[in-house]
């Protein structure tokens, strides 16, 4: 009898280029300069606020209100972020720490950190397979040079991201996340998650945002992501 070879794992250029592709292309993502994403963010127990995020340019801001107080969080695109908490009686914009800003700005690039990797210095390697709800999926790690790490699950249907678990230091101590994305559709021609599920590793309970709305290529002038008073 002949034995049915196992087709040869991918190298992790191919699964890049293949995301990439699923994505939108190359193309599609260097044609949308900024988008705009709103809906609510929903937190364990039921509490609701609304959610505006915007990127653009490298830059990101990230406005989550309740009965008009908003929070706003912000990284500017050249290394500063700042966030106002009026929920802890905060009027004023106060710079994040340094810690908190990288985190922040790996959040900001429209391609997103496993697209990016290639051109900030970051290494990529193709970890073998994982089961992610019933789905044998790829797994790719970027190892960014701050000593951060991305573990990605691609499903080898889509060729999108479902899940990534991320490893970072902050304040000196490793913290572990975990989101799950889903619910993904074309934003001028680029494909995003509108559902994301993000928590500590092994909480049982997560925050949840939900996308009901996204633009394209909006006005996201710079001083949108700069620090006032400053």
């Amino acid at each position: 009898a002949v034995q049915a070879q196992p087709s040869a794992e991918p190298t992790a250029a191919e699964l890049v280029s293949k995301n990439l592709a699923a994505r939108g292309g190359a193309a599609a993502i260097a044609a949308l300069k900024s988008v705009r994403l709103e809906g609510k963010l929903v937190f364990p127990g039921g509490f609701e606020l609304t959610y505006d995020e915007v990127r653009a340019g490298g830059a990101v801001r990230v406005d989550s209100a309740l009965q008009g107080l908003a929070l706003v969080q912000a990284f500017d695109g050249k290394g500063g972020g700042w966030r106002i908490n009026p929920f802890e009686g905060r009027k004023d914009a106060e710079p994040m720490s340094d810690d908190e800003a990288r985190s922040f700005a790996d959040t900001a690039p429209i391609a997103g950190v496993l697209l990016t990797a290639g051109s900030d210095g970051s290494a990529v390697t193709y970890l073998g397979r994982e089961d992610f709800d019933g789905t044998n999926c790829y797994k790719l790690k970027v190892a960014q040079k701050d000593g951060d790490e991305f573990v990605y699950l691609i499903d080898p249907d889509s060729m999108l991201e479902v899940k990534i678990i991320e490893t970072r230091k902050l304040r000196g101590a490793v913290q572990v996340s975990e989101t799950e994305l889903g619910d993904y559709e074309a934003v001028g021609g680029v494909m995003f998650p509108m559902s994301i599920e993000a928590g500590p590793q092994g909480a049982s309970q997560r925050q949840r945002v939900i996308i009901t709305k996204a633009s394209a290529n909006i006005e996201a002038p710079a001083s949108l992501f700069a620090q006032p008073g400053k």
